[in-house]
């Protein structure tokens, strides 16, 4: 299934551009972040299900790559520029190989079925 996304066709020549660079600064670094590591854990300060992820993948024995946009109270339009790039609606976003996953719970089930490890294969 693919989520829908408005077509290009039906955004008016004039903000094109506006809205596809909408906060790129932020999707290139997590974009970087993803190919440069195995797991990245995107996410903010403050936020419980954040810490939990990164606990469950210390646990688990895998290194992980984590990078913070602000908190509760800061940077939340970066991190709307990010829920709108990967349509995912929560943090944290936990990439595996370039692939996001999900978020803690997501995580931990993937980590307790043995389907992470097998991710992380070579």
């Amino acid at each position: 299934m693919t989520r829908p996304l408005l077509d290009e066709s039906a955004i008016h020549p004039a903000i094109r551009q506006r809205i596809a660079e909408h906060h790129l600064p932020v999707i290139q670094q997590v974009q970087t972040a993803i190919a440069q590591h195995a797991v990245v854990v995107v996410g903010l300060s403050g936020n419980p299900f954040v810490g939990k992820a990164r606990k469950a993948l210390t646990a688990a024995g895998v290194a992980h790559d984590y990078l913070e946009f602000g908190s509760y109270f800061s940077q939340w339009r970066l991190r709307n520029a990010l829920k709108m790039w990967t349509g995912w609606p929560t943090f944290p976003m936990v990439f595996v190989k370039g692939m996001l996953i999900g978020g803690a719970d997501d995580l931990q089930r993937l980590i307790d079925s043995g389907e992470l490890k097998t991710l992380l294969q070579p």
